[in-house]
């Protein structure tokens, strides 16, 4: 009877015991999994972005209790949604999206770039995909708890940790049926969440001193009991500020714009084939200025690590950029390696397409107002400049296409001065290689312009940007034409042609769709680049006067015949009266001779008029303004008494024209002789 109260003594210590331990090990693991959602630095997205890559949205996930080896790891269902229309590319049929699910930031097993990276501490290794779109699609078995190499997507055999979402709406992308498996006391579970495109376009630039913002708010749901700690209006992934400043600015010989020609004379006909011997002008800079630095950016990260190297690359198939969370800096985001691709339903037209940027950052100067009988040159390439200009280049645009614009800023004439590829370097750009194409110019030999009606686009591609460094590109854009006043050539404008500056290509679409990535809205306006006046000669008569006796007789000669192959010149002559007649009489009204031809004269005097239609101003005394429509003229003025007998006086005319008092801003002669 005592040996079995003593066993039942002992018996209860060990079930006391067995509780308590018991209590422990269920204390260890929490219940449920708890995931803090963070962004790190939002991007800075550009405010004429409708495709603008928004930062990674990471989840880092404790506690929960993992799944046992051999058996299906929980699935749940994942949802994010952002303030702003969702443009990440759709990639396939049933809305299916280029947006990914990352589970434990893997690494690529081939080929990482750059090739020098290295796995992070407790980063798996090996990249599977899988379309996340129903709750069998994706499901996997546990290959034992905790995380690391042992982990349950350390890249085992079918272990999927690269999941593709599925547009679900405007603003949302779902992810169902994704295997997560809680990480119990282990460490921490890491779901990254990337290649999320915004339409930045749409919300607009703020009117405070806070950016508009793009923030981005997660769900989760499914068998699997998981807390989501964010913020209440969810985490903010961008800031929407400019990509352009604008205006732009226009300069001509580093002094401000726009530039002023006259139609008498040929402007930059050495430009012509054959070329000419007239070289007058080196180009009207249109200077455009990134809003922030990675505004401008290429298509692929090959480019910027080609540059190391000595060589520009232009855009092609790019290199995968397979690094979770890295800085890329380019126009495309996340791209898994191969294997993971050859998974997922993303062959499209143009190939594979998850987190391909079709181009680099595209800018277009359009210019509008192009007289008849105008040519337009620009560079085949440029080079970007550091702020004010300062220092060496530090990155490269190529003129990719050129035409007219239609249709919001569609391009329908292109050009074969496309270069792929191009050793060298901004201190010597050469020799000049390409793969099938015509042999890229060298900078500054200029490329016609093609233009349809009074309108034309140039559009320069970003090849290498410094992501560091507030860019400004300068583009000289060259007039020419060769002058025939006779046929009115090149026609005189009324108002200046003008260049605007934007993004390229822009786009109303709005919304996830397969179109063009990047895409734009439109933005600023255009400014005044280069106008063409007529010629004219302007001379003035300081006295002149028919009182007391006394006469004018006036001589204007027009002298564009010379020896020495000026293009004779035909034009009228306006004379402007300033004074009085006798009496205190008002001054004549303003005459206008008939055409004067090259090498002629318009003769008169006050008393009786002259040649060319010249009435006669009895009585006047005060001055004349003449204005010939010819760019060289001469004049003489002579006073007297009658028949010349007591008094008599001449001078010759002032011109009011440059060089001289430059009251006009045309040019002529000096001093009228």
């Amino acid at each position: 009877m005592v040996d079995f109260r003593k066993w039942l003594l002992a018996l209860a210590v060990v079930g006391l015991l067995l509780g308590i331990g018991s209590s422990a090990a269920n204390a260890q693991i929490p219940p449920t999994m708890t995931c803090q959602a963070t962004t790190g630095v939002p991007n800075i997205v550009r405010a004429e972005g409708i495709t603008e890559l928004l930062g990674d949205l990471v989840l880092n996930c404790t506690g929960g209790k993992p799944t046992l080896k051999g058996q299906l790891i929980p699935l749940t269902n994942v949802q994010i949604s952002i303030n702003t229309n969702i443009t990440s590319r759709i990639v396939g049929s049933g809305n299916v999206s280029e947006a990914l699910l990352l589970i434990d930031e893997p690494f690529p097993s081939v080929l990482p770039i750059p090739s020098t990276a290295v796995p992070g501490p407790g980063q798996t290794v090996g990249q599977l995909g899988c379309l996340a779109i129903n709750n069998t699609n994706c499901a996997i078995t546990s290959v034992g708890p905790g995380l690391g190499s042992a982990g349950s997507y350390a890249g085992g055999t079918g272990q999927y940790n690269i999941f593709q979402g599925v547009q679900n709406g405007v603003n949302a992308i779902a992810w169902t049926g994704v295997p997560i498996d809680a990480p119990g006391t282990a460490g921490t579970r890491v779901i990254r969440i990337t290649n999320i495109r915004a339409n930045a376009f749409q919300l607009g630039v703020s009117s405070t001193l806070v950016p508009t913002q793009i923030s981005e708010i997660v769900a989760v749901n499914g068998s699997t009991q998981i807390t989501i700690s964010q913020p209440g209006g969810g985490n903010v992934v961008g800031n929407v500020e400019p990509g352009l400043l604008q205006p732009p600015s226009v300069s001509v010989g580093g002094f401000p714009g726009p530039a002023g020609y006259q139609q008498c004379n040929s402007v930059n006909t050495y430009l012509l084939s054959p070329p000419g011997a007239v070289v007058t002008d080196s180009g009207v800079a249109v200077t455009v200025t990134e809003g922030f630095a990675q505004s401008w950016k290429p298509q692929s990260y090959a480019q910027i690590t080609a540059v190391g190297g000595g060589t520009y690359l232009g855009p092609g198939t790019p290199s995968f950029q397979n690094i979770p969370g890295f800085a890329y800096n380019t126009e495309s985001g996340f791209i898994p390696q191969q294997s993971v691709l050859n998974t997922l339903p993303d062959t499209v037209a143009s190939g594979e397409a998850i987190g391909i940027a079709d181009r680099g950052t595209q800018l277009q100067f359009s210019v509008a107002g192009i007289p008849a009988g105008v040519t337009l040159y620009a560079p085949s390439y440029v080079y970007l400049t550091g702020p004010y200009g300062i220092g060496s280049p530090v990155g490269i645009a190529v003129l990719v296409s050129q035409g007219a614009a239609t249709g919001g800023g569609a391009i329908t004439t292109g050009t074969s001065n496309i270069p792929v590829a191009y050793s060298g370097g901004p201190t010597n750009p050469g020799p000049y290689t390409t793969t099938g194409l015509s042999v890229l110019a060298p900078l500054g030999t200029p490329t016609a312009i093609t233009s349809v009606g009074t309108g034309a686009t140039l559009i320069y591609e970003i090849y290498y940007a410094n992501s560091a460094v507030q860019e400004s590109a300068s583009v000289a854009i060259s007039v020419e034409y060769t002058s025939n006043t006779g046929s009115n050539i090149p026609a005189t404008t009324t108002t200046p042609s003008t260049v605007g500056v934007e993004f390229s290509p822009q786009s109303t679409v709005g919304t996830a769709a397969p179109s063009p990535i990047p895409r734009f809205g439109p933005s600023g306006s255009p400014v005044s680049i280069f106008s063409i006046s007529p010629c004219s000669c302007n001379l003035l008569f300081p006295f002149v006067t028919n009182i007391a006796g006394f006469d004018t007789g006036v001589a204007i000669a027009n002298t564009t015949a010379d020896p020495f192959g000026t293009s004779a010149q035909t034009g009228t002559v306006t004379l402007n009266y300033y004074g009085t007649t006798s009496g205190g009489g008002a001054a004549p009204p303003k005459a206008v001779s008939s055409a004067i031809t090259g090498g002629q004269e318009v003769i008169f005097t006050l008393s009786n008029g002259g040649n060319y239609g010249i009435p006669a101003t009895p009585g006047f005394e005060g001055y004349i303004i003449a204005q010939a429509d010819f760019q060289y003229c001469h004049g003489f003025a002579f006073i007297s008494d009658v028949g010349a007998q007591k008094l008599a006086e001449g001078y010759l005319a002032i011109s009011l024209d440059i060089p001289g008092l430059n009251r006009t801003g045309n040019h002529g002669e000096n001093e009228g002789h």
